[in-house]
C-alpha cells in the first residue's frame, strides 16, 4: 500500500534513531566524566623569550587565575618537553642551546589531578653568536632604584653595565631568588605578582654572551602599599597539646599549610610572642597536615602562647596562625 513504510525501511529508521540516542548519551557521560575530572587548567598568557646568552634563553609568562589547582608548569621547546617548575615559578632558563640558532617555545600548565592544560602561544628568541673566549664579566649595574606600582607590582630602573662583547641581559633577583629577566638593551623592568603591604629587596645583575654574570647592584628595598590581614597565607586549623616524655615536657603542633600558588617547606614558630625554632622540610613536604613537636623544660603547670607562620614560596612571611595557649602537663 502507497504511503506505508515497508518493514525494511522502518529497520533502518529504528535504527538510525536508536544510533542517534546512543550518541546524545555518550556525549553526556563524557560531559560527566569531564565535570568529575575537574576544571582543565587554562593556556598560561604573557609568554615571553629573551636570550640570556650564546646557549641559553629566559622563557617567562604570568600566573593563571585561580593557581590553587596548579601543581606545576611545564616549557616546551618545539614540540619537546625541556623542563618543568612547581606552580610558584613563573620564569626558567633554558640551557644547552646552539649559538646563532632560533627556537620556539610554548608553556602548558599541569594540575593538582595530573591533567595538561593546552600551550600557550608560541614565542620565538634568537641566540646570539658565540664570540671568543669571554672570562671577563660585565661591570655591576649602577643607580638602582625602584617604585611601586600599586599593591602588587614594582618598577625597578638601574644604569647600564659595561662589556667588552657586550651584554645580553639584566637578570633580577628578589632576595636570592632570580624572578625576572629583561633583554639587553633594557635598563627598568616590573616585577608583578607581590603581596600588599610586603617588604622587598630587589638587586639586578647584567649577563654576557658566554654567560659571565656581573656583581649585583646595589639593593633596592620597597613595601608595596594597602594591608595584609594574613588570613589568606596563615596556617588553618592550628592545633597546640603537650606530653610528657624523658622527665620532660614537649609542646606537640599540627596546622593545615596555607593554599599557595608553590611548595611551603619552612615555618617559623613563635613562642610567648617571640621566635623559638623553625621548621624546614629538606626531602618530602606533607601535602596534608603537618606536625612538629619541641622541647617546653621539665616544669609542670608553665603556660605558653604559641602561633606559627609560613614563609611563602616568594620568600616574604604569611599570616600567623590562630594562636593557642597551652600549659605542661594540664590534660
Amino acid at each position: 500500500m502507497r504511503g506505508v513504510p515497508s518493514a525494511v525501511v522502518l529497520c533502518r529508521r529504528a535504527a538510525a534513531c536508536c544510533a542517534a540516542l546512543l550518541l546524545v548519551t555518550s556525549c553526556g557521560r563524557a560531559g560527566a566524566d569531564d565535570d568529575e575530572g575537574g576544571r582543565l587548567p587554562g593556556a598560561p598568557t604573557g609568554v615571553s623569550a629573551e636570550a640570556g646568552s650564546a646557549t641559553s634563553v629566559h622563557v617567562m609568562w604570568n600566573a593563571l587565575p585561580g593557581g590553587d589547582g596548579i601543581s606545576r608548569y611545564e616549557v616546551y621547546r618545539g614540540a619537546r618537553k625541556v623542563l618543568e617548575v612547581p606552580a610558584s615559578r613563573h620564569m626558567v632558563d633554558v640551557t644547552r642551546l646552539r649559538p646563532s640558532t632560533a627556537y620556539a617555545f610554548s608553556v602548558r600548565a599541569r594540575g593538582t589531578d595530573g591533567r595538561l592544560g593546552p600551550p600557550s602561544r608560541k614565542v620565538r628568541a634568537r641566540t646570539p653568536a658565540a664570540g671568543p673566549a669571554d672570562r671577563s664579566a660585565p661591570t655591576r649595574p649602577g643607580s638602582a632604584r625602584g617604585r611601586t606600582a600599586g599593591s602588587r607590582a614594582v618598577h625597578l630602573s638601574w644604569s647600564a653595565s659595561e662589556d667588552d662583547r657586550g651584554v645580553v641581559s639584566y637578570d633580577i633577583y628578589q632576595g636570592d631568588t632570580k624572578v625576572h629577566s629583561v633583554g639587553g638593551n633594557q635598563t627598568a623592568a616590573v616585577v608583578a605578582g607581590l603581596r600588599p603591604g610586603a617588604r622587598y629587596v630587589f638587586t639586578v645583575r647584567a649577563r654576557d654572551a658566554a654567560d659571565n654574570l656581573s656583581p649585583a647592584g646595589s639593593a633596592v628595598r620597597l613595601t608595596t602599599p594597602g594591608s595584609d590581614d594574613g588570613r589568606a597565607t596563615a596556617p588553618g586549623d592550628f592545633r597546640a597539646t603537650t606530653r610528657r616524655a624523658d622527665g620532660a615536657y614537649h609542646i606537640e603542633l599540627s596546622w593545615v599549610p596555607p593554599r599557595t600558588d608553590g611548595v611551603v617547606t619552612e615555618y617559623q614558630i613563635h613562642l610567648d610572642g617571640k621566635p623559638a625554632t623553625s621548621l624546614v622540610y629538606g626531602g618530602k613536604v606533607p601535602s596534608g597536615r603537618a606536625t612538629y613537636s619541641f622541647y617546653a623544660g621539665p616544669e609542670k603547670g608553665v603556660t605558653h602562647r604559641v602561633r606559627v607562620r609560613a614563609k611563602l614560596p616568594d620568600g616574604t612571611w604569611g599570616g600567623f596562625s590562630a594562636e593557642r595557649t597551652v600549659t605542661t602537663g594540664a590534660r
